[in-house]
């Protein structure tokens, strides 16, 4: 996706925001609205922006994880799989 040929100036999302957000959720484009002379938003369907919202969530965790393995913070398959099993016997004993 080349962002250069997706810039508009806000007079022109003013005049044809209908058509703009018609393409950009039909097309998934990514628009760059400029405010003088200045890329001051983007503009994105809102699937595409939930997808780039859960990837960067997996990539924070994905990072935490790392960090995690290499300050030794680490448990066993056969532990982590036993501490799993403890809390869903937990759960389902627990009275509501």
């Amino acid at each position: 996706m080349k962002l250069s040929t997706s810039v508009k100036p806000i007079s022109y999302l003013k005049a044809h925001a209908s058509e703009l957000i018609r393409d950009i959720t039909n097309n998934k484009n990514t628009l760059v609205i400029t405010h003088n002379g200045e890329a001051k938003v983007v503009v994105q369907d809102i699937k595409s922006y939930e997808r780039m919202q859960e990837t960067l969530a997996l990539l924070k965790i994905l990072t935490r994880s790392k960090q995690q393995i290499k300050r030794g913070n680490v448990k066993s398959i056969d532990n982590a799989f036993a501490g799993l099993e403890k809390r869903i016997r937990a759960f389902k004993n627990e009275k509501i």
